[in-house]
């Protein structure tokens, strides 16, 4: 059978992604098959606008607008045959969000659905489901982005609740995460967990990604560092300035600001719910959105 292109674009707080995969389709019972075509980052990091100024600035639209244009001849060059265009927390908030999104559309013919946290955090969960063999147990699934964390609670192999709350490493960073909304978190996941003998984090985006290599100490059979570790590492990147982390640890400008306060809030979640590991497979909402558009296509 010949080989399909899909893409999906996430719009994120810190940073915008294009991803295309080619999906092979084998034997039948051998079922699908996917590889990467392209992945593209590129650091917009449109939530310093938004969190501090309510909206994106026209510096800020302008480059949206060009990378779009952008994402949009690279989709035609690889002959995508279908696309999802997703923006997440800070267009969600942004007062010129709308109006911007359907300049895009009516300029470059983009269709962009600004998803809310519950949705992005169903298709974060529903992409890992299908990539690891182990689905029993106790789990709770937290992608940190830059505007908000989506967090998914598994109870004995079962999906029990799904929550989004706005703390994000961006947010934190332009003083935009409220004290309630600390307290709803750990309020929410203490509720959830009580009584569980045994919960583990399994963590999703760039931040925790880039904590885990960096770790020294983590079991890379399983694909996890204890909490520990996490803690140790936090501790000593913050008390570096980012200057100084992207010198010490070869981060970049973009990862070095913003990687501390990804560290934070995945402890906070670990305290709350006694976590003892954090399990790092590659995830993500691009990865979940291109599995969709497959399953999308089988049924048309």
């Amino acid at each position: 059978m010949p080989n399909t292109c899909y893409a999906a674009i996430d719009i994120g707080s810190n940073a915008v992604r294009l991803l295309i995969k080619k999906v092979k389709e084998s034997e039948p019972l051998m079922g699908k098959k996917f590889s990467k075509v392209l992945l593209l980052r590129v650091p917009l990091r449109l939530g310093f606008d938004v969190f501090s100024l309510g909206e994106l600035s026209e510096v800020k639209e302008k480059k949206l607008v060009r990378l779009m244009k952008a994402f949009r001849h690279l989709m035609k060059i690889y002959e995508v045959s279908d696309y999802r265009a997703c923006a997440t927390s800070a267009m969600r908030d942004a007062r010129n969000g709308e109006s911007i999104i359907k300049d895009i559309q009516k300029a470059i013919g983009l269709n962009i659905e600004v998803i809310d946290g519950q949705e992005e955090a169903r298709i974060i969960y529903k992409y890992h489901l299908e990539t690891i063999a182990e689905r029993d147990g106790n789990y709770i699934y937290v992608d940190v982005g830059g505007g908000s964390t989506e967090i998914n609670v598994q109870i004995d192999g079962e999906l029990k609740h799904s929550f989004s709350y706005n703390i994000g490493t961006v947010r934190m960073l332009s003083n935009g995460v409220t004290d309630n909304s600390w307290t709803q978190m750990k309020e929410d996941l203490a509720r959830v967990t009580a009584g569980l003998e045994h919960v583990d984090i399994i963590g999703s985006g760039g931040n925790i990604n880039k904590l885990y290599r960096l770790a020294g100490k983590k079991d890379k059979k399983k694909h996890r560092m204890s909490i520990e570790v996490l803690q140790a590492l936090y501790d000593e990147l913050k008390l570096l300035t980012p200057e100084q982390r992207m010198e010490a640890y070869n981060l970049k400008e973009d990862r070095a600001d913003v990687i501390v306060p990804a560290a934070e809030i995945f402890l906070v979640i670990a305290e709350t719910v006694r976590a003892e590991y954090v399990h790092v497979p590659v995830i993500g909402l691009v990865d979940g959105i291109i599995d969709s558009l497959y399953e999308k296509n089988l049924t048309v």
